[in-house]
C-alpha cells in the first residue's frame, strides 16, 4: 500500500519546483506551502509587486495536509449545546460563525479571482447520524443556525434515504447558506500553481535552523541554501517544533481516507445522482462521507494521535475500518472497490481556536485550523499579512479576540491524555463509523 491520496492523482501533478540552493535575500519568506501559505504568497504579491517573496516547503507544495483533507467548505459548524439560541454560548457562536462566513467567502473570491477550476459546490451538505440520541434539539439547532444566516433542514427516514441513497442515517440537518465541498487538491494546486513570478518557490527545501539575521531581519537555513528575509510568515500547522517554535498548543491528529473507483454499474447509477453530497458527523470520531462527480465515494473513519506516520501495515488496517464503514451503508461494495487510501494531518488545538501571534519582530505565524482548514486556512493567510503589516480591520480583531488555543500539559503526559481521548472519543462513535 503507497499512500497515495487519491485528490492528488485525480488533481494532477504540478511540475517539480526546484530545491533551495545557496543564498538569497528576499523581503518576505513564507515557511509552508499549504493553503495558508499559499493565500499568504497572494496577498502578499497583491500588496507588495515590487518585493521578493519566497516560499519553502519541506516537501513538494500543495501536496501536505492541504491536499489531502475532505473538502469541506465550513462557514456554518454544528452549535453544540452551550451555543444554542438563548443560552449564554450563543454570542461566541454568532462570532465564530460571521468568521466561518467571511472565511468561505474568501475562498470563492480565491477561486473566481485566480480561475481555479475545483469542482466547487455551494449547495451545502449534511449533518448526519446513525443513533438519533447524537442528533438532538433539532428545532433548536435549526433555529440557531437560521439565525447566523444558515440554510437548514432536517430530514429523516425515507427522505433522508432518497437523497443519500442508503438507509444507515436515520436523520440529519442540511445546511447550506455558505457550506460548500470542493476538490481539496485542485484547490491548492490551483493556488500554488497561479502564483506571480515574484514568488519563488522552492520544495523538499526543510528548515533546519531558523535565528535572528544581524542586523535586521532573519537567517534561515536548510540543508543545502540559506534564506535572509526581513520579515518571516511560518504556515506549518501543528508542526511548528520543527522549526523550533514550542509551546503553541497546537498538535497533529491522524486521520486516513479512502476513494473508490468511478461505481459505473447500474445499480449505483440508479442509486447515486450526479450532484454529489457530503455528510459530518456530529462526533469527532464519527464517520465523513462524500459523493463525488463521477460516482466516486470517499470515506474518512479514523481519527488517531500518534507520534510516528502510520507504515504501509498499519494503513491496510485502516483501509478495512474504511471498507467497513462503507459496507454498513452500500452493502455490494467490495474491496477491489477502493482505489486510493491515505493519510493525513490535521492541525487541533485544545479549545478549538487558532494559536494566531507575533513570535517576535518580523516573525509571525498562524495554526490551529480544528478540521476547517480549508476555508479558515485561506483567511488565516490573508489576516496573517495584515497583523504582519500592522494593519487593522474588524475581521483581524475578532480572529484575535477568539485566538485562545488552550493550555496542553507538558510531555508525557499530553502524548497519554492524547492518545486516551482520542480513542475514547473513537469508542463513543462507534456505530457511526
Amino acid at each position: 500500500m503507497n499512500n497515495h491520496c487519491g485528490w492528488i492523482a485525480l488533481a494532477g501533478e504540478s511540475a517539480v519546483r526546484p530545491r533551495l540552493v545557496g543564498k538569497q535575500n528576499v523581503d518576505w519568506l513564507i515557511i509552508g506551502g499549504g493553503i495558508t501559505g499559499l493565500s499568504a504568497a497572494h496577498t502578499l504579491a497583491s500588496r507588495f509587486p515590487s518585493q521578493r517573496i519566497a516560499l519553502l516547503d519541506r516537501q513538494r507544495v500543495a501536496q501536505g495536509a492541504s491536499a489531502r483533507n475532505s473538502g469541506f467548505v465550513v462557514s456554518h459548524e454544528l452549535p453544540g449545546a452551550g451555543e444554542l439560541l438563548g443560552t449564554p454560548g450563543f454570542s461566541g457562536y454568532q462570532l465564530a460563525s460571521r468568521i466561518g462566513v467571511a472565511a468561505g467567502l474568501e475562498v470563492r473570491q480565491r477561486i473566481a479571482e485566480l480561475d481555479i477550476d475545483c469542482e466547487l459546490s455551494d449547495d451545502g451538505y449534511h449533518f448526519a447520524v446513525h443513533e438519533p440520541a447524537h442528533l438532538d434539539a433539532v428545532e433548536q439547532t435549526l433555529e440557531t443556525l437560521k439565525a447566523v444566516g444558515a440554510q437548514a433542514r432536517f430530514f429523516q427516514a425515507g427522505d433522508l434515504e432518497r437523497r443519500l441513497g442508503t438507509a444507515f442515517y436515520s436523520r440529519a440537518i442540511h445546511c447550506g447558506g455558505g457550506n460548500g465541498l470542493l476538490q481539496p487538491a485542485r484547490y491548492v494546486k490551483g493556488l500554488a500553481d497561479s502564483l506571480p513570478a515574484q514568488v519563488d518557490v522552492y520544495e523538499n527545501s526543510a528548515v533546519t535552523d531558523l535565528q535572528r539575521a544581524p542586523g535586521k531581519g532573519w537567517a534561515v537555513r536548510t540543508d543545502a541554501g540559506e534564506v535572509h528575509a526581513k520579515r518571516v510568515l511560518i504556515c506549518v500547522g501543528a508542526f511548528l517544533p520543527r522549526v523550533g517554535v514550542q509551546r503553541s498548543g497546537t498538535f497533529p491528529l491522524e486521520l486516513s481516507a479512502s476513494i473508490t473507483r468511478p461505481l459505473t454499474d447500474g445499480r449505483w447509477q440508479h442509486l447515486f445522482d450526479e450532484q454529489g453530497w457530503g455528510v459530518l458527523s456530529t462526533l469527532p470520531g464519527g464517520c465523513t462521507l462524500r459523493l463525488l462527480p463521477g460516482r466516486r465515494l470517499l470515506i474518512r473513519n479514523t481519527v488517531e494521535y500518534r507520534q510516528r506516520d502510520i507504515d504501509a501495515q498499519g494503513l491496510a488496517v485502516r483501509q478495512r475500518e474504511h471498507l467497513l464503514g462503507l459496507q454498513k451503508r452500500f452493502p455490494g461494495i467490495t474491496a477491489q472497490d477502493l482505489e486510493y487510501t491515505w493519510t493525513g494531518h490535521l492541525s487541533g488545538t485544545r479549545s478549538g481556536e487558532p494559536f494566531f501571534t507575533r513570535l517576535d519582530d518580523g516573525l509571525h505565524t498562524v495554526a490551529g485550523c480544528n478540521g476547517s482548514g480549508v476555508a479558515r486556512g485561506t483567511l488565516w493567510g490573508r489576516l496573517l499579512v495584515e497583523m504582519a503589516t500592522g494593519a487593522d480591520s474588524s475581521l483581524l480583531s475578532d480572529v484575535l479576540s477568539q485566538a485562545r488555543p488552550g493550555y496542553l500539559p507538558p510531555k508525557p503526559f499530553f502524548d497519554v491524555g492524547a492518545k486516551a481521548r482520542m480513542a475514547w472519543e473513537v469508542w463513543r462513535a462507534r456505530n457511526e463509523r
